[in-house]
């Protein structure tokens, strides 16, 4: 029972409950990096990784620090100096041992501090285990991997995506920004087939 639980989060996270697609979390690396395939995935990797270990960290933060001691509106200062410093920690090991992949990056990178795609998902997740007692820290912990996989999987499509439309014919109106976005909007709406017909 546990197992199928924690498998239909980790699914939920990705294709029904996209953060990017479905929440609209996450959108400035969503169009700004989403160009070449190689940065989507590499913009993806430290997402998941501050993800996870942002949910790791706040989480129990919350729970045994914040709530017990009263300070509960402090809850989204103290989220985002803890991504930032997760965030810090990245951008120095990108650095060392992977400069291609930080320097193609760029101003992204530091911009995870700031995506609120990984500060909903920490602040979702103690949402969520308030409404439902079985809802701990293991699930969690997979619903952040989830929704990491998510913002991979809707970046990996969008660049796709964006790949295809260089090499069509677009009107000079729609050039630029104004067809990322119709593109954008087409990926996500297929992404509402996943929740199906109410």
């Amino acid at each position: 029972m546990r197992a199928s639980h924690l498998v239909s989060i980790f699914l939920a996270a990705i294709l029904t409950e996209n953060y990017t697609l479905n929440k609209f979390l996450g959108i400035c690396p969503f169009l700004g990096v989403s160009k070449k395939l190689n940065t989507a995935v590499g913009m993806s990797s430290a997402v998941i990784f501050v993800m996870v270990l942002a949910t790791a960290v706040t989480w129990p933060v919350y729970f045994y620090l914040l709530l017990s001691k009263g300070l509960e509106y402090m809850q989204t200062l103290v989220y985002i100096l803890i991504i930032a410093g997760l965030v810090q920690l990245v951008e120095i090991v990108l650095k060392k041992y992977m400069p291609s992949l930080y320097n193609s990056l760029g101003i992204y990178l530091p911009l995870i501090t700031t995506n609120c795609a990984v500060l909903g998902v920490t602040l979702l997740v103690v949402e969520r285990q308030q409404a439902d007692a079985n809802y701990g820290y293991i699930e969690a912990l997979v619903n952040a991997f989830g929704a990491g996989v998510g913002f991979l999987v809707s970046m990996v499509i969008f660049s796709g995506v964006r790949s295809r439309i260089e090499n069509c014919d677009i009107p000079e109106s729609l050039k630029g920004l104004p067809i990322t976005l119709i593109a954008a909007s087409l990926v996500a709406v297929s992404f509402l087939g996943f929740s199906g017909i109410a």
